[in-house]
């Protein structure tokens, strides 16, 4: 940070040129450390915000927790004393005669501050990972070199800190550090702080917008201090004369009545994906003394409103700007060394949005910085946001909790965790993306703690509705224990979370009616694990732990129940047959991947009419792992990916497992006319068997049943159904390809499954060991690669010339004479099944300045473009 950076912004990340050490190898106190004479070179350089783990490894001084079972060789002894960060930065005369606050967005867990060899901080005043806290320095800045020194104190036992539950191994060093902003705000006397824009919309109509605008101004000065504090969004101007007393904070609004300006007039409205446009204003605040800017603020909102419904007085659904939305979302976690980078967050956040997801729940308040959350509102992205289970469970709290409400129920406890809440609501509130506020995971907060929330909302925060908790039955039949997860004040929060998460059949999702099945609102739900590609695999688990399956892989698993692959191993073996290799499982697990992702979300879309949402459990990774996942750690996508991209395309048909159906849905708000849909079964010898043609209109928002398939004798055990969507001008809009069996899953209700029941068994699976005899195949492949802008484009023209079906094709762009993908990838579509004689044309954008290469693999494949014919399947791209 250098001074023309105060000139222009007023505020400044204290970002660079920091350096951490352990408190054991230093014998000076703060006073001294944080002083220009005291000697540093043996420190570690580190950026911040960031993790003591995430620094020693960025600097090499621990090996790849990531890679094998190296995250069990790190001592935890080395976390369990307070770490030192400090930093340097320099001011000029004018800025250190100034006003001058520091400003701490997330500290983990304690903290004592120094700055220029006094004290401005102690760990009373900075105590919990998500307190926001500020502190006057005028009286301690200098002009030229300052030194700001940190002694971060690790969590322990009970604190409420952060936590990644069952997904992985929690992280060494307890996610130490000072894990979000450092900031420097330079004023004249009053800054401006917390401002919040509060838009109410014409329902029904959509032409009006009644705008709010509130801040506080604080007054660091030791007289009262006057001046103009002036809003400018758009084309909309307004101002007042305020006073602050001395050394007080106030608040002050702007209201549509008192300003007529802040009525605005067809706005210009923040809507999620498929829905419209996700439109954002900026707001600007600036308040001036004696006609010199004092503070200036900018803030992004959008004008949106969010409402919540009940289906049949039980099953809770959320509606934005007056439209019902079928929430179809997956779950969030950090990087578990919290190193996520901006350029990583934009990749999952475009990856969301291809897969039609509209949600993101964040089983927590994730995040170093805001980047998530202001790409949500970018992209169109709704968020559930609020607190983890973390804090919920003896387990990951290390001290004993409450049985109904978790680790919160001692009164100190409660004002710790109310402040912390309030606090997190006046960082994001200004986020449209958040849509709904989640103050429990998987129990409820105890009534005083509620009441707390609640005071905080009305406050702070009248806009969204709140969730008591994640937890829930949100069923028409009583489940024992739901009483535990009814709140005093609120009752039910009328969603469920009743599982499953291990293996799941596909028809589970259409038939179940009592517990995770496609009705009401399923806040954490999945298939179970999903594995990643053999080139991941490759990346985290040593060349001689890769097969076969072993405790490294168990390691990479999730934890207690979700330890290990069995239950997936057992459903591949007895539906596809058990692989005899490396190669063979990942190519079994990746159309398993698939097949189970698929109509868990295409469940949810046939009934949208009795389901209000659904996440997926979970969307990404915190580390290398075998579990809940629909892309890896590397940002490599699996089967389950383009399996979700599928069952959420807005307009497609989609066959339903439980009464063998053929319906067509359309998410949007029009109706769609003149459609067509194109229904043939093949055997597993690639014989037309049946083949219907059904003209439809579809209304809007509606799922549409069109055509029952009898499973006629002359089918093959395993045999294919092809779906094909055209539009009023013929033109194919839409495919969707299952494998299926004659020997259909039956599931095991009934199964004694002890204290954890999320998980449905099969009494008899699926029978697919016909694929393991299909007809090898040839696939030519035209392709071509341009530069548009800063990425490049690549397109494959694939055509079967077999007369067998070429099932799940997978293409794969990496660099040239190398094993490593080119990441992240957005195809169009992928892992495709061709017919005999069909052309394929998909299309893929990625950012590279390798050579990149084409991979193509496939279950039947035998040769592809240039009667190449070896185990890579790779062409140079032209």
């Amino acid at each position: 940070m250098n001074s023309m950076d105060l000139v222009k912004t007023f505020r400044s990340r204290l970002s660079e040129n920091w350096k951490i050490q352990s408190s054991k190898d230093i014998l000076e106190r703060g006073d001294v450390v944080s002083t220009p004479g005291h000697d540093k070179k043996a420190w570690i350089p580190a950026q911040v915000p960031a993790t003591v783990l995430g620094i020693l490894v960025t600097n090499e001084i621990i090996e790849d927790p990531y890679f094998g079972e190296n995250l069990k060789k790190i001592p935890k002894a080395l976390f369990e004393v307070p770490w030192w960060y400090a930093t340097r930065f320099t001011l000029d005369d004018s800025h250190s005669r100034a006003f001058a606050t520091l400003l701490f967005d997330g500290i983990n867990y304690k903290a004592n501050v120094w700055l220029n060899g006094k004290q401005i901080a102690d760990s009373d005043s900075i105590d919990g990972a998500y307190r926001r806290t500020e502190f006057d320095v005028s009286k301690y800045i200098v002009t030229g070199e300052n030194v700001l020194a940190i002694e971060v104190v690790p969590p322990r036992p009970g604190d409420f800190s952060i936590g990644f539950v069952d997904w992985n191994p929690p992280a060494p060093d307890g996610n130490m550090g000072v894990f979000r902003p450092v900031t420097l705000e330079i004023h004249q006397g009053v800054r401006i702080k917390d401002p919040f824009v509060r838009t109410k919309i014409d329902l029904p109509h959509l032409t009006k917008a009644k705008l709010t605008v509130s801040t506080e101004l604080k007054n660091d000065a030791h007289k009262p201090l006057t001046g103009i504090l002036k809003g400018t969004i758009a084309q909309c101007i307004f101002e007042k004369e305020i006073t602050i007393p001395a050394g007080t904070t106030i608040e002050t609004r702007f209201t549509s009545e008192e300003f007529p300006q802040l009525v605005f007039e067809n706005p210009r409205l923040w809507w999620p994906v498929n829905l419209g446009e996700p439109e954002l204003y900026e707001l600007q605040l600036e308040f001036k003394i004696d006609n010199e800017i004092s503070s200036l603020s900018h803030t992004s909102f959008g004008i949106r409103e969010v409402e919540d419904y009940w289906l049949n007085d039980i099953h809770r659904g959320f509606k934005i700007n007056g439209q019902k939305v079928l929430i179809k979302g997956a779950g969030w976690t950090d990087d578990l060394l919290l190193m996520d980078t901006d350029e990583n967050l934009e990749a999952e956040v475009k990856y969301v949005k291809q897969m039609n997801l509209n949600c993101i729940r964040l089983e927590g308040f994730w995040g170093k910085d805001h980047t998530i959350y202001d790409l949500c509102d970018a992209h169109g992205i709704l968020l559930m946001v609020g607190w983890s289970c973390h804090w919920e469970h003896e387990i990951h709290m290390g001290v004993p909790v409450d049985e109904r409400f978790g680790g919160v129920y001692k009164q100190e406890h409660i004002e710790h965790v109310a402040q912390a809440w309030e606090e997190q609501v006046l960082w994001l509130r200004n986020h449209p993306s958040i849509f709904v506020w989640t103050v429990a995971s998987d129990k409820v907060p105890i009534t005083a703690l509620e009441q707390r929330y609640i005071a905080t909302f009305a406050k702070y925060d009248p806009t969204r509705p709140y969730l008591n908790s994640t937890g829930g039955v949100g069923s028409d039949q009583h489940v024992i224990g739901s009483e535990d997860v009814i709140s005093e004040i609120s009752g039910s929060s009328g969603v469920k979370m009743l599982g499953p998460y291990a293996y799941t059949a596909p028809v589970y999702w259409f038939t179940d009616t009592n517990f995770g099945g496609a009705y009401g609102f399923n806040t954490e739900t999945g298939p179970g694990a999903q594995v990643p590609t053999l080139r991941s695999l490759k990346r985290f688990i040593p060349e001689d732990k890769l097969w076969p399956i072993n405790e490294t892989w168990n390691y990479h698993c999730g934890l207690y129940e979700f330890a290990d692959l069995d239950r997936f191993v057992k459903a591949i073996n007895q539906r596809y047959g058990e692989p005899d290799s490396l190669k063979s499982f990942d190519k079994k697990a990746q159309v398993m991947n698939y097949e189970l992702m698929r109509p868990m979300f295409e469940a949810f879309q046939v009934y949208k009419q009795r389901s209000t949402g659904i996440i997926q459990w979970m969307l990404n990774a915190a580390w290398p792992k075998m579990y809940w996942q629909l892309y890896d750690y590397y940002l490599m996508p699996t089967g389950a990916f383009y399996a979700t991209q599928k069952a959420l395309s807005p307009l497609h048909l989609i066959y339903n497992y439980g009464n063998h159906t053929i319906y067509a849905i359309n998410d949007h708000l029009k109706e769609v006319k003149n459609l067509k849909a194109c229904i043939r079964v093949y055997n597993s010898s690639s014989e037309l068997l049946l083949k219907e043609h059904v003209p439809f209109n579809a209304p809007a928002d509606s799922s549409l049943s069109l055509f029952e398939v009898d499973v006629l004798k002359n089918f093959s055990t395993t045999y294919f159904l092809d779906l094909r969507l055209f539009d009023e001008d013929e033109r194919e809009i839409g495919i969707n390809f299952y494998w299926l069996s004659t020997e259909e899953e039956v599931l095991d209700y009934e199964a004694n499954l002890g204290e954890f029941a999320y998980h449905t068994p099969s009494k008899k699976f699926a029978d697919f060991r016909m694929l393991n005899g299909l007809p090898q195949v040839d696939v030519v492949i035209d392709s071509h690669l341009k530069k548009q802008g800063e990425e490049q484009v690549f397109t494959a023209q694939l055509e079967n010339i077999g007369d067998a079906i070429a099932f799940v094709v997978n293409l794969d762009i990496v660099e040239q004479g190398t094993d490593k993908p080119i990441l992240p990838i957005f195809w169009e579509d992928n892992f495709v099944s061709l017919l005999p004689g069909e052309k394929r044309c998909l299309q893929a954008t990625f950012k590279s300045d390798a050579v990149p290469e084409l991979e193509v693999n496939g279950w039947n494949l035998n040769r592809i473009r240039n009667g190449k014919t070896s185990d890579t399947r790779r062409e140079a791209l032209p």
